[in-house]
C-alpha cells in the first residue's frame, strides 16, 4: 500500500492563525465532539461527490448545537474558515475546502418536534432526508423535494443547495418548503430567521443589535438592486447560483433574509 503524504494545509490569505497546533488546543477544551486533524480524517473529507478536493484543515462532528457555536467561536478568535457538511453528495464542490469542516451528520440529527396542525417540524441539519421522512410519515407529512441521493443527503445540506429532485414538480424546492432557519454568523450572532413583515422589521430594528445590523444591510441592498432584479433578471425557478434573488423584488421586505418554508432547524 502507498503511502501519500498530505500537504499542510493554508487557510485563507492573511489568516492571523498559520499554527494549527494552537488552535487544535483550544477547540480541544472548548468541544465536547469530536475533533480530528489526522491525516486519515483530512483525506477522507477531502472530497464530496465531485471530482475536487481540498484537504481541509481539521474536522469537527459536535455534539450537539452549542458545541457547534463553541467550535465556530474557537475558529473565529482564530481567525480560520468554516464549512458545514452534510451528506458530502454535492456534484460541485460545496463540501470541500481547505477549512475546519463541521460534519453535522454524527450527532446532530434527528426530528426535535412536529406540529400537526401547521404541517410544520423542527428537523437538525446532519438528519438524513429518509430518516426525517420515516419519522415524518408517522404523522401523515412528508419533506416534498427529493434528490436521487435521498438516502445520505441532509436537511442542512439540501437546504445550501437548494435540493429539488423529480418530486420537486409537486412540492417545490427546498427553499420553498422552510418556514424557518436558526442560524449562526461567523462572529457569534445566533438568532432565528423566517419571513419578515414590515411590523416585524421594525420592532427587530427597535431592538438594535447585530440583528438589526444585518437585517437593515439586507433590506438595503435589496433596495440598491430592486429595480436592476425585476427587468433584468431572467425568471429562474431555481436561483442557487451565487445568489438566492427574491421572485419579486417588490415584496422582497417580507422575504429577507430568508423565505423558506419546511421543517428544519438550523442550517
Amino acid at each position: 500500500m502507498a503511502v501519500i503524504s498530505l500537504p499542510t494545509p493554508t487557510a485563507r490569505r492573511g489568516a492571523a492563525t498559520e499554527n494549527y497546533s494552537t488552535l487544535e488546543t483550544a477547540l480541544r477544551k472548548a468541544v465536547r465532539g469530536d475533533i480530528r486533524f489526522d491525516a486519515g480524517s483530512r483525506a477522507a473529507y477531502s472530497t464530496d461527490a465531485s471530482n475536487y478536493r481540498q484537504v481541509p484543515i481539521a474536522v469537527i462532528c459536535p455534539a450537539d448545537i452549542d458545541d457547534a457555536v463553541e467550535a465556530v467561536r474557537v475558529c473565529h478568535d482564530h481567525d480560520v474558515p468554516v464549512l458545514s457538511r452534510g451528506g458530502g453528495t454535492s456534484l460541485g464542490g460545496q463540501c470541500c475546502n481547505v477549512a475546519v469542516v463541521l460534519d453535522w451528520t454524527k450527532y446532530v440529527r434527528g426530528v426535535e418536534s412536529v406540529d400537526t396542525d401547521a404541517r410544520t417540524a423542527v428537523i437538525l441539519p446532519g438528519t438524513v432526508l429518509d430518516d426525517a421522512n420515516a419519522e415524518l410519515t408517522r404523522y401523515g407529512l412528508v419533506i416534498g423535494p427529493k434528490p436521487a441521493t435521498h438516502s445520505h443527503c441532509t436537511i442542512g445540506g439540501m437546504i445550501g443547495n437548494n435540493s429539488c429532485g423529480a418530486t420537486a414538480q409537486w412540492s417545490g424546492t427546498t427553499a420553498a418548503n422552510v418556514e424557518g432557519l436558526e442560524v449562526l454568523t461567523y462572529d457569534g450572532v445566533r438568532m432565528w430567521v423566517g419571513r419578515t413583515t414590515d411590523e416585524q422589521y421594525e420592532r427587530i430594528q427597535a431592538e438594535g443589535g447585530r440583528k438589526a445590523e444585518i437585517y437593515r444591510a439586507l433590506r438595503k441592498l435589496r433596495d440598491k438592486y430592486a429595480e436592476q432584479i425585476a427587468t433584468r433578471f431572467p425568471a429562474i425557478p431555481r436561483r442557487i447560483s451565487a445568489t438566492t434573488c427574491p421572485h419579486s423584488p417588490t415584496t422582497a421586505v417580507s422575504t429577507w433574509p430568508v423565505r423558506w418554508s419546511a421543517p428544519n432547524r438550523r442550517a
